[in-house]
């Protein structure tokens, strides 16, 4: 498996409004998308940087996973997606080379992505996600 790009950085958010205005009125980067991604409980948005994109990630619900993320850790880099052909395939690939999956098989993400994601535990600590069509 070898990564075609960064796809995205996620960012954990406490408030989705006042981050897209810090994006936008400091960065001075435009938000070309705002999508909540109901199983995941999450809001995102979605900016460019060049080639590659800053995910913005807003919990929806106390249960939501980054909810807990924001509760544990706060506000801040909450994971590295890279682009990949077949996001089942790699994920096997890198099950085989023993690394411990959080999904077994791709799902769908925002922007009608496949996501499959790593445990940070066999990632040297950073929640890696793996997406692609």
């Amino acid at each position: 498996m070898k990564p075609k790009r960064i796809e995205h950085i996620g960012i954990a958010v406490s408030n989705l409004e006042e981050a897209i205005k810090y994006w936008e009125d400091v960065m001075g980067l435009e938000c070309y998308n705002i999508e909540e991604v109901v199983d995941q409980k999450v809001k995102t948005a979605f900016f460019k940087v060049g080639e590659v994109k800053i995910e913005l990630l807003e919990a929806t619900s106390p249960e939501s996973p980054i909810a807990g993320f924001l509760e544990k850790k706060g506000p801040g880099v909450h994971h590295i997606a890279f682009a990949v052909d077949n996001v089942d395939e790699a994920l096997s690939v890198v099950e085989k080379a023993g690394v411990r999956l959080i999904d077994k098989t791709s799902r769908k993400g925002a922007e009608g992505l496949n996501i499959g994601f790593l445990h940070p535990k066999s990632t040297l600590g950073v929640l890696t996600e793996l997406c692609g069509e």
